[in-house]
C-alpha cells in the first residue's frame, strides 16, 4: 500500500476532516480558502504514495463520489489510481459510490488539481455527504475501507 496521507478540510463539523483524522494520524486538515489550502499542500511532505482527500458535498446523503479529474484553466488531469478498485472496496462496505468527470471550480477541485499536480496523479478525491448524514456509522465504514 505504501505511504498514504489523508487530507480533509478544517471546521468542527465538517465530515471530510472528521474522516482524515480518524482513519489516520497521517493526516492533513486543509484551510478552508484557495491561498490557505495551497499553502497547506505545499508544506505537506514529498514522500507519499499515494493522497487520498476528502471534501463535502451537500447533495450527497448515503453514498460517496469518486472524482476521476480536476480541472483549472481550461486544462483537466485525471487520477493516475486505480478508481474500480476504490469503488468496488467502498461498495464492499454497503455504500453507494460512483466515480465522476465532471470538475468543478471549487474549494475542493482546487485542493485535488494542487494534489495531482504535486505527487504526479497519486491522488484522488472522494466526496462525502455532510455531517448532518456522515453519522458515526457511515464514517466508520468508510474508514474500514482504508485500514483494512
Amino acid at each position: 500500500m505504501g505511504k498514504v496521507l489523508f487530507v480533509g478540510f478544517k471546521g468542527k463539523n465538517n465530515a471530510s476532516g472528521k474522516l482524515a483524522v480518524l482513519i489516520s494520524s497521517e493526516h492533513l486538515l486543509l484551510t478552508n480558502s484557495l491561498a490557505g489550502l495551497r499553502k497547506d499542500i505545499d508544506s505537506a511532505g514529498e514522500e507519499y504514495d499515494r493522497v487520498i482527500l476528502f471534501g463535502v458535498d451537500k447533495t450527497l446523503t448515503s453514498s460517496v463520489r469518486i472524482e476521476k479529474s480536476a480541472a483549472k484553466d481550461d486544462k483537466i488531469i485525471y487520477s493516475e489510481l486505480d478508481l474500480s478498485d476504490l469503488i468496488g472496496s467502498i461498495k464492499a462496505v454497503e455504500i453507494e459510490a460512483e466515480i465522476s468527470d465532471d470538475p468543478k471550480n471549487s474549494l475542493c477541485n482546487e485542493a485535488y488539481w494542487q494534489a495531482l499536480t504535486k505527487y504526479a496523479g497519486r491522488a484522488v478525491f472522494i466526496h462525502i455527504p455532510t455531517i448532518r448524514y456522515a453519522d458515526e456509522m457511515f464514517l466508520d465504514k468508510l474508514k474500514r475501507v482504508f485500514t483494512s
